[in-house]
């Protein structure tokens, strides 16, 4: 950041430039909702979503838009649901969300808000395409190789066998196999589940660092492992701070691109809670029907936090006390999850390949699947919300830096340990209103103090 430009500390006008309703009867009549008559523009990401949302509130009478007939807007085009609406906005750092790529979303719902007859608010509720598309769609094809190949192929090939998406898309290459059929699965029920399965071919090892995610932005679609998203490096860098400098002012240093606007963590702590998700540990139960043999695998996280496999958004995962740590033939455990292995159901080759793969696995169940589960709920373990002034630039998915002056009696400006660091976005919301324009940030990171180098 350049050393002239001073750290934003309040909430700015946004421009929008549209948001165009365009009509489904083919005449090509269209509103755009930008006029007098907007309330409310909401627009909302998130790491744990398939597909994007938003929704728009306005004054549908006569004569807050300009309609082709002069009626209110839901009649004269009439809404009636599926419409596409083209968006397009900038913020006051001249970012547009929109422009390239496109942004085009689609009327999922429409619903009358308020009871004053002379004054009819209105809410849209928009979704993406491949949103709508995914309920029309089932998987019926065989499915051979990488994850990754199969994200791809589900995404971007043509109906009936894929959902024919012209957004970008962005794949981490997976380094396991699984063989599958679509079983007359919805395509985004499918991604979920593969995401689950997948380990990542460029830094994490087999068995150290399971778990994706799957997620949409404005930007496209994204397929990304947890630990890919802890070793990026932060877009923004944000200070949250009500404490008063020397000079009796607060804080505005050059050194950060944003001030919060309002700060909150989550203090909730439930060990038993943490315990019932298998954050820390979980046992695996496999039954082979080929040869008729279970068997019981036990990791747990701290082990794999020894290893060079995973990545921490902190210094270290938090430390349970040892009196509940038993070992031995008693080692414990807070999860059970059962598998049934398909041991040679769906081998690729000719006739002569799949008879000598008979005895093999499809899917490595014992060093991916445990392993996931703890990643998924390790990563949610710490949660943070942040108000800033609106950032178009920002995505879920994103890592950001936020710095949170420790709290003392004599109000010094220390950061705090536990709280400062390295965040990840899980949840992105624009708030486009009368008052100005904000995002909403909720962020999660999966231990405690800030990032070892």
């Amino acid at each position: 950041m350049s050393s002239s430009k001073q750290t934003i500390v309040e909430s700015l006008p946004t421009i929008i430039k549209s948001l165009r309703v365009i009509s489904n009867d083919g005449s090509g009549k269209s509103v755009d909702l930008a006029g007098k008559g907007l309330s409310l523009f909401l627009y909302h990401e998130s790491i744990l979503s398939d597909t994007i949302h938003s929704s728009i509130e306005f004054i549908d009478t006569g004569s807050s838009y300009e309609t082709p007939d002069n009626k209110n807007v839901r009649e004269s085009l009439p809404i009636v649901g599926t419409e596409k609406v083209e968006i397009k906005l900038t913020d006051n750092n001249d970012i547009t969300i929109g422009d390239s790529p496109k942004l085009d979303m689609y009327v999922n719902k429409v619903t009358p808000i308020g009871d004053d007859a002379r004054k009819m608010a209105v809410r849209l509720d928009l979704v993406s395409k491949e949103f709508l598309m995914n309920d029309k769609i089932r998987l019926r094809t065989r499915f051979d190789g990488r994850i990754s190949d199969h994200i791809d192929k589900i995404l971007t090939e043509q109906l009936p066998d894929g959902l024919a998406t012209e957004k970008n898309v962005d794949i981490e290459e997976t380094q396991n196999n699984l063989n599958f059929l679509g079983n007359n699965k919805k395509s985004l029920y499918t991604l979920n589940w593969l995401a689950k399965k997948a380990v990542s071919q460029s830094n994490q090892k087999k068995g150290s660092s399971a778990g994706f995610l799957f997620y949409e932005t404005s930007e496209g679609f994204f397929f990304k492992s947890i630990d890919g998203l802890l070793s990026q490096q932060p877009k923004r860098k944000i200070i949250f701070t009500e404490v008063p400098d020397e000079e009796g002012k607060v804080i505005r240093k050059l050194d950060y691109d944003y001030m919060a606007l309002s700060y909150s963590k989550n203090d909730l702590i439930n060990a038993q809670d943490k315990f019932e998700l298998g954050a820390y540990t979980t046992r695996l139960v496999t039954f082979d029907p080929f040869n008729c043999e279970y068997n019981v695998y036990n990791p747990n996280a701290s082990e794999n936090e020894q290893s060079d496999g995973l990545s921490l958004g902190g210094k270290s995962l938090p430390k349970l006390n040892p009196e509940f740590d038993v070992s031995g033939d008693k080692k414990n455990f807070s999860r059970t999850t059962y598998v049934l292995l398909d041991t040679g159901s769906m081998p690729t080759g000719d006739s002569e390949e799949q008879i000598e793969k008979s005895n093999e696995e499809n899917f490595d169940n014992r060093n991916v699947l445990n392993q996931s589960i703890m990643r998924y709920n390790q990563f949610l373990s710490y949660s943070s919300s942040i108000t800033i002034p609106a950032d178009f630039s920002l995505h879920a998915g994103d890592a950001i830096t936020l710095d949170v002056p420790l709290i003392e009696v004599d109000k010094t400006n220390k950061k705090s340990n536990m709280d400062s660091g390295l965040y990840i976005i899980t949840d992105l919301t624009h708030y486009v209103a009368s008052d100005g324009t904000f995002t909403r940030l909720e962020l999660v990171r999966d231990s405690i103090g800030r990032k070892r180098n």
